[in-house]
């Protein structure tokens, strides 16, 4: 019996969790529990009435950009966020108030869609390297073992690659720990992105 049944265990496991991920997406190589959806589209987050097409020159004006840049940052708290856009509400002539939180929640919108498909694509590339991680593992593991039943073997020279192997799983068992985490990253951003523009919509009414 293999000595190494705890290496082969994990990345069954790993195995098994990326069969079950694929069978709730579209993309089979996607690592998350979580539905992969590459893009938002404004319909998903804005309640509001049709956003009028000036909503896209949102980068012509440098306060909205800045704003929406402010916005955006997840160290920023929601209620500061709220603030922040009431706080540039009350700077707009009533005649330009629709037309320039319209390009606040299109800064916010395509600035967030951004981030998170820069966020996806490196879950993606994280996803890669593990498969990578993981057949090497499995390579290592049958290497060892043939190593192990060979009439000749040296026991020290065995414990060495022994002892490197069970390093190599430890390091990607935390990174499948940590993809964990990573993959809830997308979902928070969107979850932000529904406050802010919430918020946004909440603001246009009152004004």
């Amino acid at each position: 019996m293999s000595r190494y049944l705890p290496v082969i265990a994990v990345l069954a496991t790993l195995s098994a969790a990326s069969m079950a991920h694929a069978a709730a997406n579209t993309d089979p190589e996607w690592p998350c529990i979580q539905r992969k959806v590459p893009e938002l589209s404004i319909g998903q987050v804005w309640t509001g009435e049709e956003l009028a097409e000036t909503a896209g020159q949102w980068n012509r004006d440098p306060r909205v950009s800045d704003l929406a840049a402010e916005l955006v940052k997840r160290s920023n708290p929601i209620e500061n966020a709220r603030k922040q856009i009431s706080d540039y509400a009350v700077t707009l002539p009533k005649d330009q108030m629709h037309e320039k939180l319209e390009q606040l929640f299109m800064g916010v919108f395509d600035k967030i869609n951004i981030e998170r498909g820069q966020i996806i694509s490196g879950i993606a590339r994280y996803a890669e390297k593990q498969r990578q991680l993981a057949a090497d593992l499995r390579r290592k593991a049958a290497e060892i073992d043939k190593m192990r039943t060979a009439a000749d073997a040296d026991q020290t020279v065995l414990a060495r690659h022994n002892e490197q192997l069970t390093w190599e799983t430890r390091v990607f068992e935390e990174r499948v720990q940590s993809l964990t985490y990573v993959c809830e990253v997308p979902t928070l951003i969107e979850q932000r992105l529904y406050s802010l523009s919430k918020i946004i919509g909440e603001v246009m009414q009152k004004n």
